[in-house]
C-alpha cells in the first residue's frame, strides 16, 4: 500500500523501543512504554490548513518525537503506521 498523506500531514512508523534497560535487565512487553520515536515515511505537500499557511519542515527519512497517543493508526500488512499532523511532531532527532 502506497500512502499519501494530504495536507499538513505525516505519516510515521515507530522506532522499536530497547528491550532492556542501561543496567542490563530485560523488559516484558507489558513494562515497556509506547515509543516517541519515530521515522517519517511520507509527508503531505502543506499549504493552506484551517486559513493559516502552513510550510513542511520534515522530510521523508526524518527521525522524529511525537506526542504521546497523537494521530490514526493503519496497518499495511504487519507494517504499523500512523498518520499525524505536523504539530504533533515535537522534534527533529539527529
Amino acid at each position: 500500500m502506497n500512502i499519501k498523506p494530504l495536507a499538513d500531514r505525516v505519516v510515521i512508523k515507530m522506532v522499536e523501543a530497547e528491550e532492556t534497560t542501561k543496567s542490563g535487565i530485560i523488559l516484558t512487553s507489558s513494562a515497556k512504554e509506547k515509543p516517541q520515536i519515530a521515522e517519517v515515511v511520507s509527508v503531505g505537500p502543506g499549504g493552506i490548513v484551517d486559513g493559516k499557511e502552513v510550510v513542511m519542515t520534515v522530510k521523508k527519512g526524518d527521525k522524529v518525537i511525537t506526542s504521546k497517543y497523537s494521530g490514526t493508526e493503519i496497518k499495511d500488512g504487519d507494517i504499523e503506521y500512523i498518520i499525524v499532523r505536523q504539530g504533533d511532531i515535537l522534534a527533529i532527532v539527529d
